[in-house]
C-alpha cells in the first residue's frame, strides 16, 4: 500500500494523506480494547470490541445511534413465521459475502447459536441471552435460508437483536482452525470432540494483537477489513473489496484502541472523532484544528449504561454483612456530584436512564446507601469479623477519573476501619474479580468500554445466576426467575413489576452498587462529516462507512 504521511490541515483537523492519489483517512480514538476480532466472547465484550467491528462484521441488525435495533438488509432479511410459538425465518442476501469470496450462509448462523446458547460444551460467550431460548436453527448445509425455532413459551422479546452485527464470525474459518470439513455436522450430531476443537478455535482463533494481520483468519463481510496492527500506527481498516453494498464513503480509517498510542493521540487531539470514557486523560478532549470548539457532553437523561462496582461473592466480600458495611461507606453522592457530569445517582442494574420505565423507579431503591452511614458500616464491619477489612477496586487503567473515584471511596471508608486499595490495571479481566480484585468499576455489569442498548434484555443476564454476564458468580432464584420472565414480557406493567421484583432482592443481597450514568465523551473534528454519536455498546463507529472528509 502506499506510503502515509500525517499532515495538519488548518481548521480542518487531522488528517492522513495516503500517497498523492489516494483520499485522506480518519483517525478515530476509542477506549476499546481490540485484542480480539470476537466481541462476544467474556474478553471481547469487556473490552468493547464490536466498537470496532461492526462495520466489519455486520449482521442481520444493528444498533443505531441511541441504541436501538435496527434491520440490515444488507445482509439480509428477518421474517416471523405465522403459528404458536416464536419462529423466524433467515434469508441471507444472495450476494452477502465475506472478503475472501465465502458466501455468508447457515453455517455461519448455526456456529453463532451454538457458540453463544450455552448448550454445547467448550465455548465461552460473554452471554447466552437470547440464543438460549432457541431450540434449534434448521437449515441444509451451507444454505441461504435457516428456519429458527424457540422452545415453547420462551419468546425472547429482543429477538431482532439476534445474529446481529459482530455475532456471525466465519464459520469457513473456524472450520479450517478447527480441523474439521465444516461447523454444521459435528454440531448437529453432538461430535464431542469435534465440537471441542470449534470451540476452542471460536474462543482464540480471532485474537488479535499488534503484528502481522493474516488476511485469511480475519475476513470481513462488511464494508470494511482488516489491513494491518500496529502499536504505533493502530488497527488500519480499508474498503472490503468483496462488500456489495454502498461502497463506504471513506477508504481508509485507523482505529486507536488501548495498546496503541491512543493515550498520547487523546491528551494532544491528535484524532479526527474520539468515543471514550470521559476522564480517560486529564483535561477536555480538542481534537486538532478545533481549539476554539467546544463539544457537547451527551445527556446524562439519554445514557443507556450505568457506571457501578461489582462486588465479589467470594472472599473478604463473601459475607453479607462486609458488602452491606462496604456499601454504607461508599460517598455514592459525592461520587455522582464530582464524576457523573451532571448525573443523579442511579439506583437501578437493569435499567439504564434513558429507559422509559425508570424514572419511575430510580428513586424508590437504593435510598439507605445514597449517602456513607459510617455508624452503620462500623457496626456492619465489626460483625463481618475483621478489624481491618481490605478491598482492592480494579478498572481498566490508565482512566484519571476512575483512579480519582478509588481514591475518594478510599478516603471515606478508611474512617471506618475499611483500607480501600487502587488495583487499576491496564491487563485487567473481568476474571480478576474474585481473585485479583474484590470489587470491580464496569459499565452495565460487565464492560469497560462502551456498553448498552435500548432495550435492556441481554444486560440483565448480568445478575441471571449460571450466565456468563454474571461475572461475579451472583446467584439469586428470585431474581433469576425474574430475569427470565422480564426478557419475554410484552406488557409495561408486567416489566415493572418485575424489575421491582429484581432490584428489591439486588439492593438486599448487594452483588453491585450502582453508581451513576456512564459518562462518556464523543467528539469530532471539524475535518469529518456525517458523525452521529452512539449511546449504545457498538459506539460511535456504527455508521463510519458514512463518514466523509471535508475537502
Amino acid at each position: 500500500m502506499a506510503t502515509c504521511v500525517a499532515v495538519v490541515l488548518l481548521l480542518t483537523g487531522l488528517l492522513t494523506a495516503c500517497g498523492e492519489e489516494g483520499p485522506p483517512s480518519v483517525d478515530y480514538a476509542l477506549d476499546a480494547r481490540i485484542d480480539t476480532y470476537n466481541a462476544n466472547t467474556v474478553d471481547g465484550n469487556a473490552g468493547g470490541v464490536l466498537m470496532a467491528t461492526t462495520r466489519m462484521l455486520p449482521g442481520f441488525s444493528y444498533l443505531g445511534a441511541s441504541g436501538q435495533v435496527t434491520p440490515d438488509r444488507d445482509i439480509g432479511t428477518v421474517t416471523p413465521v405465522p403459528g404458536a410459538g416464536l419462529t423466524l425465518r433467515y434469508d441471507f442476501s444472495p450476494a452477502a459475502r465475506f472478503s475472501d469470496e465465502t458466501a455468508l450462509d447457515c453455517d455461519d448462523l448455526v456456529l453463532a447459536w451454538a457458540a453463544m446458547s450455552g448448550r454445547f460444551p467448550g465455548f465461552a460467550p460473554a452471554t447466552t441471552a437470547g440464543y438460549r431460548d432457541i431450540e434449534a436453527v434448521d437449515c441444509d448445509l451451507a444454505s441461504k435460508t435457516a428456519t429458527v425455532r424457540f422452545a415453547r413459551g420462551r419468546d425472547y422479546r429482543d429477538w431482532l437483536s439476534l445474529f446481529g452485527a459482530g455475532t456471525l464470525l466465519p464459520a469457513h474459518v473456524v472450520a479450517r482452525l478447527a480441523g474439521v470439513g465444516d461447523v454444521v455436522r459435528p454440531i448437529r450430531s453432538g461430535d464431542r470432540t469435534a465440537i471441542n476443537k470449534i470451540a476452542d478455535a471460536w474462543n482464540t482463533g480471532f485474537d488479535l494483537t499488534p503484528g502481522t494481520v493474516d488476511q485469511a483468519r480475519f475476513p470481513a463481510s462488511g464494508p470494511y477489513r482488516v489491513q494491518q496492527y500496529s502499536q504505533s500506527g493502530g488497527l488500519e481498516l480499508v474498503a472490503n473489496e468483496s462488500w456489495w453494498g454502498d461502497a463506504p464513503a471513506v477508504s481508509r480509517i485507523v482505529l486507536w484502541g488501548r495498546g496503541t498510542d491512543a493515550e498520547r493521540r487523546l491528551a494532544d487531539g491528535d484524532f479526527d472523532i474520539a468515543d471514550v470514557s470521559s476522564g480517560i486523560v486529564g483535561g477536555e478532549l480538542v481534537p486538532a484544528g478545533a481549539e476554539e470548539t467546544r463539544i457537547p457532553l451527551p445527556k446524562p437523561n439519554r445514557a443507556l449504561a450505568v457506571e457501578e462496582l461489582v462486588l465479589a461473592q467470594r472472599g473478604v466480600f463473601a459475607e453479607l454483612n462486609a458488602r452491606q458495611a462496604f456499601a454504607s461507606c461508599v460517598p455514592r453522592d459525592a461520587l455522582a456530584r464530582q464524576f457523573g457530569q451532571g448525573a443523579q445517582i442511579w439506583n437501578l442494574r437493569v435499567l439504564a436512564p434513558a429507559d422509559n420505565l425508570a424514572g419511575q423507579l430510580n428513586g424508590a431503591f437504593g435510598r439507605a446507601y445514597a449517602r456513607p452511614n459510617l455508624n452503620r458500616a462500623r457496626t456492619l464491619g465489626a460483625e463481618a469479623g475483621d478489624t481491618l477489612m481490605t478491598v482492592r477496586i480494579g478498572y481498566l487503567a490508565p482512566m484519571q477519573r476512575r483512579a480519582q473515584m478509588v481514591a475518594a471511596i478510599a478516603d471515606s471508608c478508611r474512617q471506618v476501619g475499611i483500607e480501600v486499595v487502587d488495583a487499576g490495571s491496564a491487563d485487567i479481566t473481568t476474571g480478576a474479580l474474585g481473585d485479583e480484585v474484590d470489587a470491580l468499576i464496569v459499565a452495565n455489569g460487565a464492560s469497560f468500554a462502551a456498553a448498552g442498548a435500548a432495550n435492556p434484555s441481554r444486560d440483565a443476564f448480568a445478575l441471571r445466576g449460571g450466565d456468563p454476564l454474571d461475572i461475579n458468580n451472583y446467584r439469586n432464584p428470585q431474581v433469576s426467575g425474574a430475569i427470565d420472565r422480564l426478557v419475554a414480557a410484552d406488557l409495561a406493567a408486567d416489566r415493572l413489576e418485575l424489575v421491582r421484583t429484581i432490584e428489591n432482592t439486588a439492593w438486599a443481597t448487594l452483588p453491585s452498587i450502582p453508581l451513576f450514568a456512564a459518562p462518556r465523551m464523543q467528539v469530532f473534528g471539524p475535518g469529518v462529516d456525517n458523525v452521529v454519536a452512539g449511546l449504545g455498546r457498538n459506539g460511535t463507529g456504527w455508521n463510519m462507512d458514512r463518514w466523509t472528509v471535508r475537502d
